[in-house]
């Protein structure tokens, strides 16, 4: 598959775009629903709680933290994680104003 030429669509398609990509696993979204749930979260309750390896759910949070959903501060050997709320409440603003629209109660 060839690159994407983000040059052809608007700003607030690539913004959209980029958005859902960086929740676009169902380990993400676990993640989020996790660190939701308890406010904060250290990356060894995570393993526990989702059943995930270490690796992989570092790799998950690599993912969101790129993307600024989260942000961690390092607690002694340990990075505590919570949602960072500037870009969480930019989210629930885009994805909000993308499914406003309506659509036809039939199709074809």
């Amino acid at each position: 598959m060839g690159a994407t030429k983000t040059e052809l669509f608007t700003q607030k398609q690539n913004e959209l775009a980029a958005m859902a990509k960086a929740i676009a696993h169902p380990a993400r979204i676990a993640i989020l629903q996790e660190l939701l749930k308890t406010n904060t979260c250290i990356c060894g309750d995570l393993v526990g709680e989702l059943g995930l390896a270490q690796a992989t759910i570092s790799q998950h949070l690599k993912e969101l933290k790129n993307a600024g959903l989260i942000q961690g501060s390092i607690e002694g050997t340990s990075v505590c994680y919570c949602i960072e709320p500037k870009t969480w409440n930019r989210y629930r603003q885009v994805f909000a104003q993308f499914f406003k629209s309506e659509v036809p109660d039939r199709c074809c």
